[in-house]
């Protein structure tokens, strides 16, 4: 059986999704460049590979197509699986460097933000109240999308100058319609500006997530390299910043599609909590996430079997739909469905996102905030005009127009 191509635009995640899991639980795919891959869209079995030491993240150690040459700077998604960081560690390497990076996301310091992020939220919301009635405003752009740059460019203390080229350049990261071209330069650029960050830190060093990991750097001997610095924050911005944007967008849309569970979270039967727990489940803010490695033959129940050097992709759209999971109803947006919280929207194991209590806080603030300031807020177009962003990776629309006013 040939393997499903993934459409690198996203045109129909979920349809997609669908697809592959039609296919069986573990199921080949094609990347975008004819790479194959294997997606795994039942949820118990990528929970267990998530958290298998015999799957690694590390290209150069454990996949046979980086290894023997095939995979070159002519591949879209290089920048994926080719930085030096947490993100692509393996085992001492990864511990090594999460542990480096963990004081950065403490309770203690995501907590905090609470007050910044309400500041930030209260302040888009009255600049969008003087919207006049009647005119369309774009929630994504005008709302779920500065509220996370805002918090994770601060959080990394960069300095204004240099905020919107690399808000740009984060944007590109997630882009499927991208060439290699683009995407490497777009990666370069990207490397150029978060060094500038760097040696800014370095001369004006602050309460930040940068100014953190340069003292551990410079100080600790803590044998984090120069790059290994630069692309954990290039990490740290990328994933700090789209998939709470795509989680906003999202929760925005269900909500304004889902008249019933707006009004029972209007009416305090169903918490913002719920909500956002649900959103996650229903439309995983990352969709598919390259990538991972088998690194030895690891045999699955069904008779399937991944080969040691080959890809594994984790399909977190699918997996989070997963029938066995729950229900009949695994493909309807339901905030009071008592599996809500089984997802693996932020991954498990050993990768699992260590932003995660910093995107759920940023969403617990800033709906409920939207909702109470616009509560006869609606879409401006109809639902199956809202096209998504192009990419299979980000899951999110481009657009979310939406009438604040009542008429």
């Amino acid at each position: 059986m040939k393997p499903i191509v993934l459409d690198s635009t996203g045109a129909d995640i979920q349809g997609e999704s669908a697809r592959i899991q039609q296919r069986g639980p573990v199921a080949l795919v094609e990347l975008p460049g004819g790479v194959p891959a294997w997606s795994v869209t039942d949820q118990a079995i990528l929970r267990s590979l998530l958290a298998d030491p015999r799957v690694s993240k590390d290209p150069r150690q454990h996949w046979m197509s980086f290894i023997n040459g095939e995979i070159t700077e002519a591949w879209p998604l290089l920048p994926w699986v080719a930085v030096d960081s947490m993100f692509t560690a393996y085992g001492v390497d990864h511990r090594r460097l999460r542990r480096l990076v963990s004081p950065a996301f403490t309770h203690r310091r995501t907590t905090a933000l609470r007050p910044r992020i309400a500041e930030i939220t209260e302040g888009l919301l009255d600049g969008l109240a003087a919207t006049p009635a009647g005119e369309p405003v774009d929630l994504r752009d005008r709302f779920a999308y500065p509220v996370p740059i805002r918090v994770i460019t601060e959080l990394v203390g960069v300095p204004d100058d240099l905020g919107p080229a690399m808000h740009k350049c984060v944007d590109g990261f997630f882009d499927g319609s991208f060439t290699a071209e683009q995407a490497q330069a777009n990666y370069l650029e990207m490397y150029r500006l978060v060094s500038e960050l760097v040696a800014y830190r370095r001369a004006h060093p602050g309460d930040d997530v940068t100014s953190v990991l340069i003292g551990t750097r410079d100080e600790d001997d803590s044998h984090l390299s120069e790059k290994e610095l630069v692309d954990t924050l290039m990490l740290v911005i990328n994933a700090g910043h789209e998939t709470t944007v795509n989680l906003l967008d999202q929760a925005i849309v269900a909500l304004l599609t889902h008249p019933e569970q707006r009004a029972a979270v209007a009416e305090g039967e169903v918490s913002w909590a719920d909500v956002v727990e649900e959103t996650l489940r229903f439309q995983a803010p990352v969709a598919h996430l390259p990538l991972r490695y088998a690194v030895e033959d690891i045999d699955i129940a069904g008779g399937y079997r991944i080969g040691k050097g080959e890809a594994i992709l984790a399909s977190y759209a699918g997996a989070s739909r997963d029938p066995k999971v729950h229900g009949a109803t695994a493909t309807e947006f339901d905030p009071t469905r008592a599996t809500r919280e089984q997802h693996l929207a932020f991954g498990h194991g050993a990768h699992h996102c260590l932003g995660a209590p910093l995107a759920r806080l940023e969403a617990a603030v800033a709906l409920p905030a939207l909702f109470d300031r616009f509560p006869h807020m609606r879409l401006a177009t109809s639902p199956a005009e809202l096209a998504p962003v192009p990419s299979f990776i980000s899951n999110g629309h481009a657009t979310v127009p939406v009438l604040l006013h009542a008429d």
